[in-house]
């Protein structure tokens, strides 16, 4: 476990986990109280899904503008001027429901501004971990940070209800606000530490061209087959996510399953825990030789299981399944995101995560779409063994380059194939 817990003997990155850990929880305080106030003061269901694409929309174009920000201005100057802005946008939603009943009007362009801030943030969130962590312990870092998410997942709804349950939505919007005030103060506390200045020590993987001059993003687009690759896995396995847990797995606990609501909780608490277990191993594990490769491995296992979730009886063995499935992923992931980072350009990575953010983000709106189109016209059982095939197939394509096998290599390739293969 020391080594899982490596990245907090740095006090910069401490700051940083309590810092987005206490704003993860805010979010799903946010997350309770929207649709309670909205439905429970007769804004209705079509109210409530505008104002969520309202946010969802806005977030997805400021990603690449933060990814942008990011790289000019530095990661936390861009993130604390969007917890800033999120905070003063969340005071006057404050006001908003403690005076208000619901409506478009009011509540929509709120939405966008904290859609936008939280676009703005996204990109530099991932691309400040590498200048705050010696890159040993940058595997270690990521897994922590996605491991922070999946806390405040079980943690903030179970607060966000208790606090709205107990004293109403303008409340739970408050402590929303406030945990973004402590955001920007870790934040603050980040930059005074200032960076540990080896960031760019380990970035070898990009060609000679791209790292050597200052290229556009579409330039590295063009120019890095292995960009275009992971973002073809990002967009695959997030078009087939969003369908999923949104739409047919819940279609699949209500319908096949008769599992209702607390069976439903059961399954999506499945691949939450099996997601956080995944990243504490990943943040065990040693720095593999070719991560991109057991991590694309671990992709495509994960689709098996996914693949017979509708098919083995039940609600229980369909969580051990999903469990399965989250573990693979969230340890995956880490180890993808971490040869990524230690790939990326430094003075290009904010652009290029808010790129891949891009895909796994922006793609949620089709994916839920088709998602409704798959499970009305085909039934939700159809939708897993379809959804794992796609994902599969992109991940078995991805390693037929021997680039994408290569991502992430730790021993130094010479200069010249690295520029062959750009």
């Amino acid at each position: 476990m020391s080594r899982a817990f490596a990245p907090l003997r740095h006090r910069a990155f401490r700051l940083l986990a309590f810092g987005q850990l206490t704003s993860n929880i805010g979010d799903l305080f946010y997350t309770v109280a929207l649709p309670w106030y909205v439905l429970s003061h007769h804004g209705g269901a079509l109210l409530l899904g505008a104002v969520l694409a309202c946010y969802g929309v806005a977030r997805t174009g400021a990603l690449l503008v933060g990814g942008a920000l990011s790289d000019r201005l530095r990661p936390w100057t861009v993130m604390m001027g969007a917890d800033a802005g999120r905070a003063a946008v969340s005071a006057a939603l404050v006001v908003v429901v403690a005076t208000r009943p619901p409506s478009l009007t009011l509540l929509a362009p709120i939405a966008v501004l904290l859609g936008v801030g939280g676009g703005l943030f996204m990109p530099g969130s991932m691309a400040i971990i590498p200048a705050l962590l010696p890159d040993d312990d940058l595997q270690a870092g990521n897994a922590l940070s996605s491991g922070w998410t999946q806390l405040a997942t079980f943690v903030g709804p179970a607060l966000g209800g208790v606090v709205v349950a107990a004293v109403g939505a303008a409340p739970a919007f408050a402590v929303d606000g406030a945990t973004y005030v402590v955001s920007a103060l870790t934040l603050l506390g980040v930059r005074l530490l200032g960076p540990i200045g080896h960031a760019s020590s380990a970035r070898t993987g990009t060609s000679a061209a791209v790292a050597s001059e200052a290229p556009t993003l579409w330039q590295v687009i063009r120019a890095e087959r292995v960009l275009r690759l992971i973002f073809a896995i990002t967009l695959v396995a997030n078009l087939s996510a969003g369908g999923e847990s949104e739409v047919a797995l819940p279609a699949l606990a209500h319908g096949r399953f008769h599992a209702g609501a607390g069976g439903y909780g059961l399954l999506v608490a499945a691949i939450g825990a099996g997601a956080l277990v995944g990243t504490i191993l990943a943040g065990r594990a040693p720095s593999f030789r070719r991560p991109a490769l057991i991590g694309s491995w671990g992709f495509f296992s994960q689709c098996l299981f996914t693949a017979f979730v509708p098919y083995l009886g039940g609600t229980v063995p369909a969580a051990a399944m999903l469990a399965c499935f989250g573990l693979l992923n969230g340890f995956s992931n880490v180890l993808t995101i971490t040869a990524f980072q230690r790939w990326a350009p430094p003075q290009m990575l904010g652009r290029l995560m808010g790129f891949l953010m891009l895909g796994s983000l922006g793609i949620f709106p089709v994916s839920v779409l088709l998602g409704g189109v798959i499970v009305r016209g085909l039934g939700a059982a159809v939708f897993f063994p379809l959804s794992a095939a796609s994902v599969a197939a992109t991940v078995l394509a991805a390693l037929s380059f021997r680039d994408w096998r290569e991502f992430g290599a730790t021993a130094a390739e010479p200069a010249e194939l690295a520029v062959a293969r750009s």
